[in-house]
């Protein structure tokens, strides 16, 4: 592929020059021509290019300045000083400047322009790899360290209850999002357990879903339930967030295994799904309001079942539900009315993908998920699965 060099000269000899010393390299190359920094810069915004070649007296700019206007125009283009006889210092300060190579007018050979070309345009293509690798490792670096605070390791010792997560970033290489889970078990045997997304992306959502999940282990290991603990949740969520705009969604759990009950709070979050020797079903619960959208006005009830004796309950983002379904053929559908894959498609990829290792079913799940939404939707989501066996006193889950 032929290098695209822009000349930015307003002397026609020295232009001229320099058409004639390129037509003699065997350097594939289209050039075109430009007279004043102003002219470049629009050159540039239009069309890329691989290396400038820059005089630095023109009529409307002069010295490093004209190199600046350039770099501030195309971060990615290499950019070759040309200097005169008696200004070789300039060069030199050119380079400093973050030019690649500079070349003295009338010192030139076919030769020499041929190669300071090629090894700008590849250097600068370097730098730039290296740049982007440097930022990928920082993300990584990023997302490790969130990943930490959104997705904890439990504090679980009862034999009886186990518990298995999943996380998905909604974009490839993105920092995580709000999403955030942990589970906890207290001196009274109750393991409690939260899934929570805070709305938007990003770093902001990612540092208010570490605070939040940090404040409910702390306010749970410290006595607080329920209604009590929701309320000091907002009261958090209010302080630490950095929009008005932004609220929350979880759904918070307790888990009695000696009773064998579970205690619900639905915080604008959708219901979680049993699963049972007879199937999948939704476990109905009542509703409250998200945190944040009403501040103080919250009310959120709970909601207490019976559990059998072993079985497991699945909660969940709503990355899980909004991405989109596949058609009858397995492929993604383009219907724009019943897209979405909802619950009624959850519920029926979990009865199609009925695994007894907790870990392998959602693996099997989430890659029934992704691979009929097509990366089309791109809200992260969190799963999280709390199962349990043996329980004392298990009845059938009628609440």
């Amino acid at each position: 592929m032929p290098f695209r060099i822009l000349l930015v000269e307003d002397d026609d000899g020295d232009a001229l020059l320099v058409e004639e010393l390129l037509r003699d390299t065997d350097l594939r190359h289209s050039l075109t021509r430009r007279r004043t920094v102003a002219e470049a810069r629009l050159a540039l915004v239009a069309g890329h290019f691989d290396c400038v070649l820059l005089d630095l007296h023109l009529p409307d700019a002069s010295g490093l300045s004209t190199v600046t206007a350039v770099q501030d125009t195309a971060t990615d283009t290499a950019v070759i000083v040309l200097t005169g006889l008696a200004e070789a210092r300039a060069g030199v300060d050119a380079l400093a400047a973050g030019a690649q190579d500079y070349l003295v007018k009338g010192k030139v050979e076919p030769e020499l322009l041929q190669r300071a070309v090629r090894y700008a345009v590849q250097r600068t293509r370097a730098e730039r790899a290296s740049a982007a690798l440097q930022v990928s490792r920082l993300r990584a670096a990023e997302n490790a360290r969130l990943e930490r605070g959104l997705l904890p390791e439990p504090i679980l010792s009862s034999p009886s209850v186990t518990v298995t997560s999943r996380y998905f970033p909604g974009r490839a290489q993105a920092l995580l999002g709000g999403d955030f889970l942990d589970v906890v078990q207290t001196e009274d045997g109750v393991v409690h357990a939260i899934i929570g997304d805070v709305s938007g992306h990003g770093a902001d959502a990612a540092a208010l879903g570490v605070c939040l999940r940090i404040a409910w282990r702390t306010l749970t290991l410290g006595g607080h339930r329920g209604h009590e603990l929701l309320h000091l949740l907002e009261r958090i969520h209010i302080a630490e967030r950095t929009g008005s705009d932004l609220f929350t969604t979880c759904t918070m759990i307790a888990l009695d295994p000696a009773a064998a009950t579970m205690t619900l709070h639905l915080v604008g979050h959708h219901e979680p799904v049993l699963l049972t020797a007879d199937g999948a079903q939704i476990l109905p619960a009542a509703h409250g309001i998200a945190l944040g959208i009403v501040p103080g006005l919250g009310q959120w009830p709970a909601t207490t079942v019976s559990l059998p004796p072993s079985g497991a309950l699945i909660a969940y983002t709503d990355g899980l539900i909004e991405g989109y379904r596949a058609d009858a053929t397995g492929a993604p559908t383009e219907d724009p009315v019943e897209a979405r894959l909802g619950v009624d498609g959850l519920l029926r990829i979990l009865e199609k993908t009925r695994d007894p290792d907790p870990g392998a079913h959602l693996n099997a799940v989430l890659d029934a998920v992704r691979t009929m939404n097509a990366e089309r939707h791109t809200d992260d989501l969190a799963v999280l699965r709390l199962d349990w066996e043996d329980l004392s006193e298990g009845r059938d889950p009628v609440s």
